[in-house]
C-alpha cells in the first residue's frame, strides 16, 4: 500500500493556512486544527523522509516550540469544557473557583501563544514549510499501514497490569500511528486502522484530559479527604482509567492480529536517528 502523493503535498498546504488562521485568531478551533495539522506534517517529515535537510530540522524546531505553546491552551479549552460538564450538587462554590482559575490560567498562555506568532515567526514557518514541501523524499516503498501499525504494536507492556505510564505511551504513539496511516490516502483497510487508533486514542485523551483537571483541582482544594469534588474527579479518572486499560487491551490485539510479517525500513536512517525523530513529534 503505498504512499499517497497528493496527501503529503496538501498536508503542507493546510499547514500553512492554519498558521495564518491560528495567527490571526487563536480562538479553539484554530488551535485544535493547527495542532492536528502540524503534527501530520512532523511525522512525514521526522518519520517517512528518507532524511532531513537542514531546513527540515529547523522546521521541526519551530513547530514543536508552536505546538507546546498550543498544547497548554488547548489543555485548558479541555479542561474547561470537562468541567462543564460535571455534574454534582457539592461545592459549587468551589467548582466556580476552579472555572475561574482554568480561564485566568487560558487568558494568560492565549498570551504567550499570541507574543510567540509574531511576524517574523509566522513568516519563517511558512518559508520552511514550503521548503520542505519542495524538497521532501519519501521511498516509493514506503508502506504507511504497515508502519502505522507497527508504531502500535511494537510497543511492550504488562497486560495484567498496565500503568498510567503505558497509557501515556500508547496515547503518543497511537497518535504517531494514527497520522501515518493516513498518508495510505482512499484505502478501506487504512481507514479501518484510522477508526480503531482514533477509538483508542479517544479514550486514553479522555482519561488524560480528566487527570490533568484532577491534579489541578487537588493543587487548588487538598486531596478528596479534603474536598468532594476532588473526591468526584478521581471517581471520574478511575473510571475513565479502566475504560482507557479495555480499549487499549482491545485495540492492541486486534492489531497484533493483524501485524505484517514485515515493515519497509525508513530511508536511511539510523536507529538513533529514528529515535530522534520519534521525539520530535512526541
Amino acid at each position: 500500500m503505498p504512499l499517497d502523493q497528493k496527501n503529503t503535498r496538501l498536508t503542507f498546504r493546510k499547514l500553512c493556512r492554519q498558521l495564518a488562521e491560528l495567527a490571526s485568531k487563536p480562538a479553539p478551533e484554530n488551535i485544535h486544527r493547527f495542532r492536528t495539522s502540524s503534527r501530520r506534517a512532523e511525522v512525514l517529515v521526522a518519520e517517512l523522509a528518507q532524511e532531513r535537510t537542514r531546513n527540515d530540522k529547523k522546521l521541526l524546531k519551530l513547530l514543536g516550540r508552536l505546538r507546546k505553546k498550543t498544547g497548554r491552551v488547548r489543555d485548558l479549552d479541555v479542561e474547561i469544557a470537562a468541567l462543564r460538564s460535571l455534574k454534582i450538587p457539592q461545592e459549587p462554590v468551589r467548582k466556580s473557583q476552579l472555572m475561574r482559575t482554568l480561564a485566568e490560567e487560558r487568558g494568560k498562555r492565549e498570551k504567550k501563544l499570541v507574543k510567540a506568532l509574531d511576524k517574523k515567526t509566522v513568516s519563517e514557518v511558512r518559508k520552511r514549510l514550503k521548503r520542505t514541501a519542495g524538497t521532501l523524499e519519501i521511498s516509493k516503498n514506503t508502506n504507511p499501514l504497515a508502519v502505522a501499525m507497527q508504531k502500535v504494536t511494537e510497543l511492550e507492556f504488562e497486560q495484567t497490569a498496565v500503568s498510567e505510564e503505558t497509557l501515556h505511551r500508547f496515547r503518543v504513539a497511537g497518535k504517531r500511528a494514527r497520522y501515518i496511516a493516513e498518508m495510505a490516502g482512499n484505502n478501506a483497510e487504512a481507514a479501518r486502522l484510522v477508526e480503531q487508533l482514533n477509538h483508542m486514542q479517544d479514550a486514553i485523551g479522555d482519561w488524560h484530559d480528566w487527570v490533568q483537571l484532577a491534579e489541578r483541582a487537588e493543587r487548588l482544594f487538598g486531596g478528596a479527604q479534603d474536598s468532594a469534588l476532588v473526591a468526584a474527579l478521581r471517581n471520574v479518572t478511575r473510571a475513565k482509567f479502566r475504560q482507557a486499560v479495555n480499549t487499549l487491551m482491545e485495540t492492541r490485539a486486534t492489531l497484533v492480529a493483524k501485524k505484517p510479517a514485515s515493515v519497509t525500513t525508513m530511508g536511511r536512517r539510523t536507529p538513533r536517528e529514528r529515535s530522534a525523530a520519534a521525539a520530535a513529534v512526541a
